[in-house]
């Protein structure tokens, strides 16, 4: 290669690189130069606005009542099962009776020997009466000694005494047998209320006892037509609720189907969990198709302040904060001019207008 050739290229190469070093920096000093202020703004009009609290909570009966057993037995027949109506009165089971069977008979003879003790206290004190009334007057005659008349008189006074014992175990004979009744008519189990059974804990053979409490048999609902919501509400929203406040909510089972109750009452017994305080409000329900069943999860939601045609701001123009690089750009721009200038009245303008937005 000629020389003149090899010094050309070598011109050439090396303008290149100097104008990649350019544009390198300029692109370096491009990035580090503050980016262009740019604010969204709104316009400010007219709307409903609605506060509302929501809450969540569990789908229940008005009136729900657990049946259970007084008596220790083996449930020998069931009458009922899982959402069967049951009226007030009628049978739901049995337990089997022979222990308590054997338990009354073993009374009755109680009862019936009680009753003659009784009976032979009373001829053993009317003995001793003729007996003391006999020896009274051979006392008077002088026939027999005072010794004889004063044993008369404590045998007669401890055959009335016996009397007195005799009535007191017949009234507990009478009482152990009452009792031992009562307790084989609880061998059949009936309904307290009319409504639904909702749960059946027992089966035909299982045995329960009723030594420390008294067992749940079975769960019914009185109503469930009329059902209520259990609602926790934070302490930070239960003072804007009250009694008679109209709700609505949604179940998972319905998510499209908007359900309407009123607060019937909000409890004062305090709920703390983890530290976090929450209150019951009570929410009646008509339920006159009976699709919202026990145990439901209810979303609740109750408006307690509305108000139509108000003025509407967006929220994050209400929590708008401008950054630091902007407040040091607005700052540094009064600086060169010498006074805040239109430049300041601008970036007010641009911020409050930020606010709106």
């Amino acid at each position: 290669m000629k020389p003149a050739l090899r010094n050309a290229l070598g011109t050439v190469a090396g303008l290149a690189v100097v104008a990649g070093l350019v544009i390198g920096g300029a692109r370096w000093a491009r990035s580090q130069r503050a980016p262009d202020l740019r604010f969204e703004t709104a316009v400010v009009a007219r709307g409903d606005v609605v506060a509302k609290v929501t809450a969540t909570g569990t789908l229940s009966a008005l009136v729900t009542v657990q049946v259970g057993t007084q008596v220790s037995g083996r449930i020998s027949q069931l009458f009922v099962d899982y959402n069967s109506t049951v009226k007030k009165g009628q049978v739901l089971a049995k337990l089997d009776p022979q222990m308590l069977l054997a338990n009354v008979a073993q009374a009755s003879a109680n009862y019936l020997a009680a009753k003659g003790n009784l009976t032979k206290a009373r001829v053993q004190a009317t003995e001793a009466e003729r007996q003391h009334a006999r020896t009274k007057a051979l006392t008077e005659r002088k026939l027999v000694a005072q010794a004889d008349l004063d044993t008369a008189q404590a045998t007669m006074d401890v055959a009335k005494a016996s009397i007195e014992a005799a009535i007191g175990s017949l009234e507990q004979s009478r009482a152990s047998l009452n009792q031992a009744q009562i307790n084989l008519a609880y061998t059949t189990i009936v309904s307290p209320i009319d409504g639904i059974v909702i749960s059946r804990s027992v089966d035909v053979g299982q045995t329960v006892a009723a030594s420390l409490s008294a067992p749940t048999l079975f769960l019914i609902a009185q109503d469930l037509t009329k059902m209520q919501v259990d609602t926790s509400v934070a302490e930070a929203d239960v003072g804007k609720m009250k009694a008679g406040m109209s709700a609505t909510f949604t179940v998972d089972a319905y998510p499209t189907e908007r359900f309407k109750g009123v607060i019937r009452q909000i409890r004062n017994a305090p709920q703390t969990v983890q530290n976090v305080v929450t209150y019951d409000a009570v929410i009646d329900v008509e339920n006159p198709d009976q699709k919202l069943k026990p145990g439901m999860t209810a979303n609740a939601t109750v408006v307690y302040a509305e108000r139509d045609g108000a003025v509407v701001v967006p929220n994050a123009a209400l929590r708008f904060k401008p950054p630091v690089e902007l407040t040091d750009k607005l700052d540094a721009g009064a600086g060169a001019s010498g006074s805040a200038g239109p430049v300041g009245a601008d970036a007010g303008q641009d911020v409050a207008a930020g606010a709106t937005a």
